[in-house]
C-alpha cells in the first residue's frame, strides 16, 4: 500500500519542523496537537486538523508521534482514543519521541496484533536539524516497514539508519544522549573559561571547533552560547527525562555511568534555579553562577 495521507501528532520545537517538510514533500497531513495554536503554521500549509489522535489515525497511512514524555507516548498511542484504537490493519506507526525502550517493544507487541507495523525512530539534531531536513534517525522495528517509509525519512533527515528489532532505536538514542550529556560540560566549561582568561568566545569556537576538540555541541550551541541565546533546540526538562531513562536502563543491566550520573545531577541543579524551559546549553548558566563571587 502506497503511502498518501500521513498523521502527525506533536507539533513542538522538533515536530513542528519535520512535518512541514512532509507536507512540502507532498504529502496530505492530518495533525493533532494538545494545543492547537501551535499547529498554526501546518494548518496554514494545507494539514487538516484532527481532534484527537484516533480521529489522525483513522484518515492516515502512516502516523508519526513525537511528543514529550513516555507517558505522553502511552496515551496517544495507548489511550482509549489513542493512536492505536484508530489505525488500519496494514498501516505503519513511527515512533519518534525520545522514549523507554520497553515501552517501544509493548508498542510494537500490542500494534502487531493489530496487524499494524511500529517503527521506534528517535532523532538527534535539535530544532536546527529538524528546520534543514538534516536529523540523525536511529531506527527500530519492523524491518519491512522501515523501507516502506525510507522516502518520507529522508524528507525529514540525512543520516538514517535501521539498528535492529523494537527498542533499538531507543537504545541507539540512549547512547546519543549519553554522549551529549558529557560532553556538553566540557562545552560550558571552556566557554567560561575562555570567558574568564579574556580570550574571544567566538574566536576561540572557530579554531577549536576545527581541531581535535570539535564535536556538534560546540559548533551549534557555543555561538548561541557566546550571543547570549539560550533558546530551546532541544529543552533542558526533556534532557533530563532522556537522562532518566538512560540511568534506569542502565541499573537493569547493572552498568555503571558515573559521568552520565554527574551530568545528570548537574541538569536537576539547573532545573532547580529556572532554566527547565532553556536549551540544553544553558547548563552554561548554571557553572556561570556557581563562579560568581
Amino acid at each position: 500500500m502506497d503511502i498518501k495521507n500521513i498523521g502527525w501528532i506533536g507539533t513542538g520545537v522538533m515536530g513542528r519542523s519535520m512535518c512541514l517538510h512532509l507536507i512540502q514533500g507532498g504529502y496530505r497531513a492530518f495533525v493533532y496537537n494538545r494545543t492547537r495554536s501551535k499547529a498554526k503554521d501546518l494548518l496554514d500549509a494545507g494539514a487538516l486538523w484532527c481532534d484527537n489522535p484516533m480521529e489522525v489515525a483513522r484518515k492516515s497511512d502512516c502516523v508519526f508521534t513525537i511528543v514529550g514524555y513516555p507517558a505522553d507516548v502511552q496515551e496517544v498511542v495507548l489511550g482509549e482514543r489513542g493512536v492505536l484504537a484508530g489505525i488500519e490493519s496494514g498501516s505503519i506507526l513511527v515512533e519518534m519521541t525520545t522514549s523507554e525502550p520497553t515501552l517501544a517493544k509493548r508498542i510494537h507487541e500490542e500494534a502487531r496484533g493489530r496487524s499494524v507495523s511500529v517503527l521506534d525512530a528517535p532523532v538527534s539534531g535539535g530544532d536546527v536539524g529538524a528546520r534543514s531536513g538534516k536529523l540523525a534517525i536511529m531506527v527500530g522495528g519492523d524491518r519491512e516497514a522501515f523501507d516502506r517509509v525510507m522516502p518520507l525519512l529522508r524528507l525529514m533527515g540525512e543520516n538514517i539508519a535501521y539498528m535492529g528489532p523494537a527498542g533499538a532505536g531507543q537504545h541507539t538514542k540512549m547512547c546519543n544522549q549519553i554522549h551529549i550529556a558529557t560532553t556538553m560540560i566540557g562545552v560550558v566549561e571552556c566557554l567560561l573559561y575562555a570567558w574568564k582568561a579574556g580570550v574571544d568566545l567566538e574566536e576561540m569556537i572557530a579554531i577549536v571547533g576545527s581541531g581535535a576538540a570539535a564535536s556538534w555541541s560546540l559548533n551549534n550551541y557555543g555561538p548561541r552560547i557566546a550571543k547570549g541565546n539560550f533558546d530551546p533546540g532541544f529543552f533542558v526538562k526533556h534532557f533530563v527525562k532522556d537522562m532518566d531513562i538512560a540511568l534506569k536502563e542502565a541499573r537493569r543491566m547493572k552498568l555503571s555511568l558515573p559521568g552520565l550520573a554527574l551530568a545528570h545531577q548537574f541538569y536537576v541543579s539547573a532545573m532547580a534555579i529556572g532554566l527547565e524551559n532553556m536549551g540544553t546549553h544553558s547548563l552554561y548558566k548554571l557553572f556561570e553562577r556557581m563562579n560568581q563571587r
